[in-house]
C-alpha cells in the first residue's frame, strides 16, 4: 500500500483532537422523538417514518457516544456530566452486545435494508457493514478506555473491545464482511459503503477520514504501528485524491464514483482537511483546508458591510429566502441594478457566500436594499472583521517576495479596524511563520507571529506559503 510519510501527531491540545468539536447538547442528551432517538434503554436508535424499526445504527450510536463524552469532558455540573458518561457508556455496551465476530475482528451490522437514489449501487439489503462505522467505534471504544473516572475493569474492557475492532480494519476485500481495499494504483480506502465485489464502493471521503480518527485515536492510546501504518496510508489516499475531491469555486463532490457535489458535506469537508493537518503536522492538509473555504466559505457569517464611494452593481439572485443555495433556483440572475453613493457607507449582511458560477457575494440585510447582493472587492465592498479562522498546528511559513516588491501589512481589530499599517519590501525573498488564516476585511490573510511583523496580517495574494501558491 502507499504511504507517503504522514507521522501522527500525539501531544494536540485536547480541543484539536478527534470529535471534540462536535459535542451532544443537554437538550439533546435524552431526545425521545424523531426519526433517531433514545429508546427506553437509553440505546441511540433509528425509527424510520414508516412505522418499522426501531433499529440500531452504528454510526449513530457511535456519534452519539462520542458527542457525549464531549461534553463530559467540558461540563461542570456534576449530575449532567454523569448522564453524559452513561449515555456514551450505554451505546458502547450495546454495540459491544450486538458485535458479530468475523474475520478475526468484531462487526457493527445495519439491521434494515437501505439505498441511495442519487447513488447508483449503494443498494444494501440486511444485514451490511460500513466502515466509517467500524472507525468511529473505535473512537469511542478508545476514548471510553481513556477516563480515568471509570473502573480498570471497564477500561480495559473497552480496550479489548478496541482490539477487535481494529482488527477488523486489518482485513481486505478478499472475503466477508470487509471495509478496506487497496485500489488498482496501490491506494488504501476505508469504504463508507462497501461493494457486494471486492473493490467495489463508492469510495466516500468524508467516511473514511472520519474512520481514521478512530485510527488516530487507538495509535496514539496503543502506540500500535499497524494504526499508525494504515492512518499513513489512508492520508496518502486522500492527498493523492483532493482534486476529484475538490470542485472549483463550488461544492466539493461526496464521493469518487458518483462526483455529487454535496453543498451538505462541504463544511464537513473543511473541518475534516483541518482535523487531517493537526493530527499529521502536514502543510498539505492545511493547503486543502484554505482551497475549500475560498470554493465555498461557511454560509454563516454576518456583519457589517463596508462601501466605497461611487457605483455599485447589485444583484437578485434565485436562492432560498434565507438566500442559501437551493437546486431548484441555482442562483440565476434575477435581477441588476446599479446604485451610486456620494460618500463611503455601510450596510448589515446575514450572509455571506459564493455565488454559482460567480465570486463572492454578500445578502444585504436591512435598509433600502434589503434582499439584494453586493459582490466582495476589496477595497470597494467588503465585509469587516475576522472571519473563518483556520488555526494551524504547527506553524506554516509564507515567503514575501524579493526585489523589494512593496508588501502591505495590517494590524486589525476584531471588528475591522486597522489599528496599524506597515510597507515590507525584502531585497530577498523573506520567510516568516504563521499559525493562522482568516478572511480580514473581505481578503484572505495570514497572521504573522515572530519577527517584526509579530502580530500584522499579510494578504494571501501577496506571499507564497509553505512553497505553494497561497491562493487559486
Amino acid at each position: 500500500m502507499n504511504q507517503a510519510g504522514y507521522r501522527l501527531v500525539t501531544d494536540l491540545p485536547d480541543s484539536m483532537r478527534p470529535w471534540r468539536d462536535r459535542p451532544v447538547k443537554w437538550e439533546n442528551a435524552s431526545l425521545t422523538t424523531g426519526p433517531y432517538h433514545l429508546d427506553a434503554n437509553g440505546v441511540y436508535m433509528y425509527y424510520p417514518d414508516s412505522g418499522a424499526g426501531p433499529y440500531d445504527h452504528p454510526v449513530g450510536q457511535a456519534q452519539f457516544g462520542l458527542g457525549c463524552i464531549a461534553s463530559y469532558r467540558t461540563e461542570t455540573d456534576p449530575a449532567r456530566r454523569q448522564v453524559f458518561l452513561t449515555r456514551a457508556r450505554t451505546q458502547a455496551d450495546r454495540l459491544i452486545g450486538q458485535r458479530v465476530e468475523a474475520r478475526g475482528g468484531w462487526w457493527y451490522r445495519y439491521p434494515f435494508d437501505y439505498a441511495n437514489p442519487q447513488h447508483p449501487g449503494v443498494d444494501y439489503a440486511a444485514p451490511w457493514y460500513s466502515g466509517m462505522a467500524q472507525g468511529e467505534i473505535l473512537s469511542l471504544y478508545v476514548q471510553l478506555a481513556q477516563l480515568d473516572t471509570l473502573s480498570t475493569a471497564d477500561r480495559d474492557r473497552y480496550l479489548e473491545a478496541a482490539d477487535r475492532t481494529f482488527a477488523s480494519l486489518q482485513a481486505l476485500d478478499d472475503g466477508d464482511p470487509w471495509a478496506v481495499n487497496v485500489d488498482d494504483a496501490g491506494h488504501v480506502w476505508i469504504q463508507e459503503y462497501p461493494g457486494a465485489r471486492p473493490g467495489a464502493g463508492d469510495y466516500t471521503y468524508n467516511g473514511m477520514i472520519f474512520a481514521m480518527f478512530g485510527l488516530y485515536d487507538y495509535a496514539c492510546a496503543t502506540g500500535s504501528t499497524p494504526a499508525a501504518e494504515l492512518h499513513d496510508a489512508c492520508a496518502t489516499t486522500i492527498a493523492r485524491y483532493f482534486p476529484l475531491l475538490r470542485n472549483t469555486r463550488w461544492h466539493s463532490y461526496y464521493c469518487q464514483t458518483h462526483r455529487v457535489p454535496a453543498p451538505t458535506y462541504h463544511q464537513h469537508h473543511i473541518n475534516l482537511m483541518r482535523q487531517l493537518h493537526w493530527q499529521t503536522g502536514s502543510p498539505d492538509f492545511a493547503d486543502m483546508t484554505d482551497r475549500l473555504v475560498d470554493d465555498f466559505p461557511a454560509p454563516g457569517v454576518s456583519g457589517t458591510v463596508a462601501f466605497e464611494a461611487g457605483e455599485h452593481t447589485l444583484y437578485r439572485f434565485d436562492t432560498a429566502a434565507t438566500g442559501a443555495w437551493t437546486a431548484a433556483g441555482a442562483d440565476a440572475e434575477l435581477q441588476r441594478k446599479t446604485v451610486s453613493f456620494s460618500q463611503d457607507t455601510a450596510a448589515p449582511t446575514s450572509m455571506r457566500r459564493r455565488i454559482k458560477g460567480r465570486g463572492i457575494h454578500y445578502l444585504i440585510s436591512a435598509g433600502p436594499y434589503t434582499g439584494w447582493w453586493a459582490g466582495e472587492s476589496w477595497s470597494k465592498a467588503y465585509l469587516r472583521g475576522i472571519h473563518l479562522t483556520t488555526i494551524y498546528r504547527p506553524a506554516r511559513t509564507v515567503t514575501f517576495p524579493g526585489g523589494n516588491v512593496p508588501v502591505a501589512v495590517y494590524r486589525v481589530a476584531a471588528d475591522g479596524t486597522e489599528t496599524g499599517v506597515k510597507i515590507a519590501a525584502f531585497a530577498n525573498p523573506s520567510n516568516a511563520p504563521t499559525d493562522r488564516r482568516a478572511i480580514v476585511n473581505g481578503r484572505p490573510m495570514f497572521q504573522i507571529t515572530a519577527g517584526g511583523l509579530t502580530g500584522y496580517w499579510v494578504p494571501a495574494s501577496a506571499v507564497t506559503i509553505d512553497s505553494a501558491p497561497a491562493v487559486g
